[in-house]
C-alpha cells in the first residue's frame, strides 16, 4: 500500500492525536496541524516529530486555526507547495461546551461553532480543488454520537455537530461524480480533554434563574467517567483504528461509521439504519438514486 497525504486537524490531544500516529504508523505522509505549535503545543510538537523519528515515520507539524479561513488557506497552500497534493483531510477539530444552553450567548455559540462547523467548512473548502483536480480524495467528518441524538445541556454542542453531519452528507452525494468521498465518524463518550475544556456560558443572569439546575453541568463534567469499568476501561484508540480503515479502505466506505466504548449502545446504529432507507427513499424520488 503506497502512503498518502494526510491532513489532521485538532491534532494536539484526544482522537486527532492518535489518528495522526495511528497512519504515521501505517506508513502515510501525516501533517498533523494544530493551533500554537511555538507555545502552548510546542511540547505535544516535539512529542510527535519525536516519536515518529524513533520509528521512522514520516510525521509533520503545522500551525493552522480552523477558526481563522487565512490561516486555513495558508496551511493547506503549504501542503501542497510541499506535497503536491492532498489525499485526505480529517476534520477532527472541535470544542464541547457543556452547560445550560439557553446561558450561552449568540457571541458564545458562534465561537464554537467558528471551530466545530466552520472549521471543516473552512478546512473542505480549501483542499476540494486539489482534490477535484487530482480526480479523487477523502474527507473524514468527526461528529458524535451526539450529531444524532440529543442529550440536555450538551445543545450547542450537538447543534454543530448537527450541522456538519448536514454538510459531510451533501458533500457526499455532490462529490460523487469527481471520484471524492466524504464520510462522517460519530465516536461515543471516549476519555478526551473535552470535558474539562469545555467552555462556560457567558450569561450568568440566565445561569442564575435556572437555581439549582444551573449546578448539573459541573456534576456531569465531574463525574463523567465514573462509569467507566477500570478493569476495562474506554479504548478512544478504537477511533483512531476506525478513521485509519476508512483511510485505507479500497471498497466503497460506509457514510457513517459509529464507535462505542465496548458495552455502550447508545441507539445511534439503529437510528442510522432507519434513517437510511427513509434518506435513500428521497433521492430515488427525485431521480437520484446513482448517489445512494
Amino acid at each position: 500500500m503506497s502512503g498518502k497525504i494526510v491532513v489532521v486537524t485538532g491534532a494536539s490531544s484526544g482522537f486527532g492525536k492518535l489518528t495522526v500516529l495511528e497512519l504515521a504508523r501505517r506508513g502515510h505522509v501525516v501533517v498533523a496541524t494544530m493551533r500554537d505549535i511555538a507555545g502552548r503545543n510546542a511540547p505535544v510538537r516535539r512529542e510527535l516529530i519525536e516519536a515518529a523519528k524513533v520509528e521512522g515515520h514520516v510525521l509533520q507539524v503545522l500551525e493552522m486555526d480552523v477558526a481563522d479561513e487565512a490561516s486555513v488557506n495558508s496551511t493547506i497552500d503549504q501542503v501542497i507547495k510541499q506535497h503536491g497534493k492532498i489525499d485526505v483531510l480529517i476534520n477532527n477539530a472541535g470544542v464541547m461546551p457543556v452547560g445550560v444552553t439557553e446561558a450561552y450567548t449568540a457571541a458564545d455559540v458562534e465561537r464554537q461553532f467558528a471551530v466545530n462547523f466552520f472549521g471543516a467548512a473552512r478546512a473542505d473548502r480549501a483542499v476540494l480543488p486539489h482534490m477535484r483536480a487530482a480526480g479523487g480524495g477523502l474527507l473524514v467528518h468527526v461528529t458524535s454520537l451526539m450529531g444524532r441524538v440529543v442529550i440536555p445541556f450538551f445543545g450547542v454542542y450537538s447543534a454543530s455537530k448537527f450541522a456538519l453531519e448536514a454538510l459531510a452528507e451533501a458533500y457526499r452525494y455532490e462529490l460523487s461524480s469527481f471520484g471524492i468521498d466524504s464520510v462522517i465518524v460519530e465516536p461515543g463518550p471516549f476519555p478526551s480533554n473535552l470535558l474539562s475544556s469545555s467552555p462556560e456560558p457567558s450569561d450568568q443572569g440566565v445561569l442564575a434563574a435556572y437555581g439549582e439546575v444551573a449546578a448539573i453541568p459541573g456534576q456531569i463534567k465531574a463525574h463523567g467517567s465514573d462509569g467507566d469499568d477500570p478493569a476495562n476501561p474506554p479504548r478512544p484508540q478504537l477511533v483512531a483504528d476506525a478513521i485509519a480503515r476508512l483511510v485505507e479502505a479500497t471498497e466503497r466506505r460506509p457514510l457513517r461509521t459509529v464507535v462505542m466504548p465496548e458495552g455502550l449502545d447508545y441507539g445511534v446504529e439503529r437510528l442510522n439504519g432507519v434513517v437510511a432507507p427513509i434518506q435513500n427513499g428521497l433521492l430515488s424520488a427525485m431521480g437520484m438514486s446513482h448517489l445512494i
